[in-house]
């Protein structure tokens, strides 16, 4: 009887078709809808994740990485005097303005260190060192950058604060949420390009502890000598930061909307499909149930109908989503589908089409067996 649901379903090929394609487009909605959402979140907390640090000292409340406040430098002796801490850095964060050659100009976000060495950013560094950063009027910029101040490389100048600095270096992956350039220099450059604003300031302490330290310790530590600024391991400022955007951008309901309305373009699709297709062998249900089948043996029949559609239409709603993600990249976005998330949405898409055959078997279960005998 699980062959008549096959060969019912089949009948009209053109119907299935549709029905596959409508499945498919529900789950290519959702993996790039959701896959962009991730990659969002991803750029957000790039950097944070690609220091090596376990403790950030940040200025109190600071609602994420971007949204800083600065601090007095010197705080970083005091957490430096800790048992237990390794080594502990200023990291100054700060927005400067990069005229282009065109005469207008561009925001980028400034990253600047005494030392970007022991603490592995910024990584996939192109066509120079970092040490050259230290040696003079030299910046580096991420490849991402050129969407907005055009091509350059190294050895090209350009104009930050007003202040002429050469390309020394090209990173890449160094991204942020909103999408503004990221670049890096040294400490003392920084200070000097926005002396009202970062003179004799920080913008965070990042806290690399020796082996075997009790972090939980130096931490209460740090936020007792330091109770003006917060303590947070890396996981913990990630999620923070993270979490600012999901909550303050409507970027977390946007991403729900998407799925919402992916999952009732499925339903609906799969729901109307097996009822009409239902409708229109009406009889041949009305034999089963009178030569002895049951209401189960009816679901049966519906729900592998069902499953077929989900299976095919969640095959070729994966393969788009997939070819995209060389597409979405030259808009310097990131297309992020996790394993875990792609099975998810497999399950998923299974799920709302045998929730789906519900509605035609609410029609079958309550057909009269002696239907088939009628004329």
């Amino acid at each position: 009887m699980v062959d008549l649901g096959l060969k019912t379903l089949l009948h009209d090929k053109v119907r299935f078709g549709i029905t596959t394609l409508g499945v498919a487009f529900a789950v290519t909605l959702v993996l790039v809808q959701i896959g962009l959402f991730v990659g969002l979140l991803d750029n957000s907390t790039i950097t944070i994740r690609k220091f090596d640090a376990d403790l950030w000292v940040t200025s109190k409340n600071s609602p994420n990485l971007d949204f800083v406040h600065q601090f007095p430098e010197s705080n970083v002796y005091r957490v430096r005097s800790i048992p237990g801490v390794e080594r502990a850095d200023n990291l100054i964060l700060s927005f400067m303005q990069v005229a282009l050659p065109t005469g207008a100009e561009e925001t980028t976000i400034v990253y600047a260190m005494k030392d970007f060495e022991p603490w592995g950013v910024p990584w996939r560094v192109q066509g120079g060192n970092l040490d050259d950063l230290r040696r003079g009027n030299f910046v580096m910029f991420d490849a991402s950058a050129e969407k907005r101040f055009g091509s350059f490389a190294v050895g090209d100048y350009r104009e930050v604060n007003g202040k002429r600095l050469r390309v020394v270096g090209v990173t890449s992956e160094a991204k942020s949420f909103t999408t503004t350039p990221l670049s890096f220099m040294a400490y003392e450059k920084a200070q000097e390009l926005a002396p009202d604003l970062l003179s004799g300031k920080a913008s965070y302490i990042l806290v690399k502890l020796a082996p075997g330290t009790d972090r939980e310790q130096v931490r209460r530590e740090v936020a007792r000598r330091l109770p003006h600024n917060d303590v947070y391991t890396s996981a913990e400022w990630a999620t923070r930061s993270r979490d600012y955007w999901i909550e303050n951008t409507g970027l977390g309901f946007n991403a729900f909307l998407t799925v919402f309305l992916g999952c009732l373009v499925g339903v609906v699709v799969v729901a109307q499909t097996l009822y009409a297709s239902t409708m229109e062998h009406i009889k041949e249900f009305g034999t089963v149930k009178a030569i002895g089948g049951s209401n189960l043996d009816i679901y049966r029949m519906l729900a592998k109908q069902a499953s077929i559609a989900a299976g095919f239409g969640f095959v070729l709603g994966y393969l788009p989503a997939q070819l995209l993600k060389p597409v979405i990249a030259q808009a310097d976005l990131k297309l992020i589908i996790e394993p875990e998330f792609t099975v998810a949405v497999a399950f998923g898409t299974l799920v709302l089409c045998l929730c789906s055959s519900l509605i035609a078997f609410r029609k079958v279960a309550s057909i009269d067996p002696a239907l088939v005998f009628r004329s």
